[in-house]
């Protein structure tokens, strides 16, 4: 199966505390859950682990549930949903069937 949002894709929050906020996807979680670039940054007590660390209150993104983004059109600049079409693709002199990820507003290749 094909994967709706992977890393490095751009997409927008549509719910939560950082609605309508747009970030890169940094990694991919099992449980359904993203870290987005600059979404859902919270607060962290550092604790210095070596001689010399500096220790304190530093900000991290959080994983967000992938249901609560949306994919941007790479076209229109606005969210869409993901589909997939499978199209045959010449490879190494051979028919193979590759399953492609789609922009369902626009109709392209993401």
């Amino acid at each position: 199966m094909v994967a709706k949002i992977k890393k490095g894709d751009l997409v927008k929050v549509i719910r939560g505390k950082d609605r309508g906020a747009e970030g890169t996807v940094q990694s991919v979680l099992p449980n359904d859950r993203l870290i987005v670039e600059g979404v859902q940054i919270v607060k962290k007590h550092v604790r210095a682990t070596q001689q010399g660390q500096q220790s304190g209150i530093v900000s991290v993104e959080a994983p967000i549930h992938r249901s609560n983004v949306m994919l941007i059109d790479p076209e229109t600049k606005k969210p869409t949903r993901v589909g997939v079409v499978v199209k045959e693709e010449a490879r190494d002199g051979k028919v193979k069937r590759v399953r492609v990820r789609v922009a369902k507003k626009s109709g392209k290749e993401l």
